[in-house]
């Protein structure tokens, strides 16, 4: 008879979420029909298990310590080719030291989270310090203190109900930074105060763990409803080919108080591609990328499925032309939609100066891209 432990009763209940994901989540209830949408589903689900196995299956607030959140390979929640992702578990009654460098970043910011304890997706964003309100030495490196008595810069209030910390580090090159091997960061987190060394795993331990893995599948599949029927933030539109007005996000969970968003979904058929004009505003950075229905981008490291500002050509008169197609039509700012009919475009502008022009797009045949004017 096998023993009976708490990590195998936790297990066994990770196994059947699983199998409730894959019924549900993969189906027809997440308005999932065809072939296509269920394998990209199961996809999306083994990048999540992965996910939360490496970010949540183990930590400790006491003794934290920064992991990648996603890779080329590990894509979840709208991640960014040309942004780099780390999290630590914190909690809201101590004070931590963050020290790291900037490794050529245009932009660097450190944000606050709460609801993260169990697993689960950030209800809130509670904080967040960019590198306008910490110093940078000469050789890029910076010290940050969260918590703890307050300070004129390089210090971030600690929420009391905070309990992880996610880092950025944006970039805006001609490659993508989340695909370069030789992005190394330098990132540590200390405790100011730790507590007593981690004791050895045991049941208890290793079944919370194993719950914590769970729920961060769960509340990133099953907690969250599909997009036509969930409540959206006002930079998401659910209207094919037209975008909502940029706008900062306030504090809605997982997303950066200085950045402004907006996010439409794409139909296009097989001869056809979808033109997109509008300017890039002032800012620190800015790009545009392609989603797949759950939130995971294209495959930045082989195809040009997204455009940043050094990889844009602009007009005559600084605005841009970027052109979404199946097929490379021979012109300028191609986006590689990699054939596939329907997806997610998500515009970013971080730090952005004055009105951000919403950028505007327009259904054409691939035949006429050469002489179209657009309107």
């Amino acid at each position: 008879m096998a023993v009976e432990t708490e990590s195998r009763k936790a297990l066994r209940e990770l196994i059947d979420l699983l199998t409730e994901i894959d019924a549900r989540w993969a189906g027809p209830e997440w308005k999932l029909t065809s072939e296509t949408d269920v394998v990209g589903a199961h996809r999306a689900l083994m990048h999540l298990l992965e996910g939360g196995l490496h970010t949540m299956f183990e930590g400790d607030p006491e003794h934290p310590r920064f992991r990648r959140i996603v890779t080329p390979t590990r894509k979840f929640t709208g991640d960014n080719p040309d942004a780099i992702y780390y999290d630590a578990p914190i909690r809201g009654d101590r004070a931590y030291l963050v020290r790291g460098r900037m490794d050529e970043a245009v932009y660097v910011s450190l944000t606050l989270e709460v609801g993260t304890d169990d697993g689960s997706m950030g209800r809130r964003t509670a904080g967040v310090i960019s590198d306008t309100q910490f110093d940078v030495d000469a050789d890029g490196r910076f010290e940050i203190r969260i918590g703890g008595e307050p300070r004129d810069r390089g210090w971030l209030a600690l929420d009391p109900e905070a309990s992880r910390i996610t880092t950025r580090h944006y970039y805006e090159g001609a490659r993508p930074a989340a695909a370069d091997p030789r992005r190394t960061l330098e990132l540590e987190i200390e405790a100011v105060d730790p507590g007593p060394a981690p004791g050895v795993p045991d049941d208890d331990s290793v079944a919370a763990g194993i719950r914590r893995t769970a729920q961060f599948v769960r509340s990133r599949t099953l907690e969250q409803a599909p997009m036509v029927d969930a409540k959206l933030p006002p930079f998401v539109s659910i209207i094919p080919n037209q975008f909502p007005a940029p706008v900062t996000p306030g504090d809605f969970g997982l997303a950066a108080f200085d950045a402004a968003y907006s996010m439409a979904p794409y139909l296009i058929g097989p001869d056809q591609a979808l033109v997109l004009r509008g300017r890039w505003p002032e800012c620190r950075c800015a790009n545009v990328c392609l989603w797949t229905r759950q939130q995971q981008t294209y495959d930045y490291t082989h195809r040009p499925v997204y455009r940043n500002r050094t990889q844009t050509r602009l007009e005559p008169d600084g605005s841009f032309r970027m052109l979404l197609s199946a097929r490379d039509p021979g012109l300028p700012n191609w986006i590689d939609t990699e054939g596939r009919p329907m997806g997610i475009v998500f515009w970013r502008f971080m730090l952005p100066e004055g009105e951000i022009e919403t950028p505007k797009a327009e259904l054409v045949s691939l035949e006429s891209l050469a002489t179209h004017s657009g309107g």
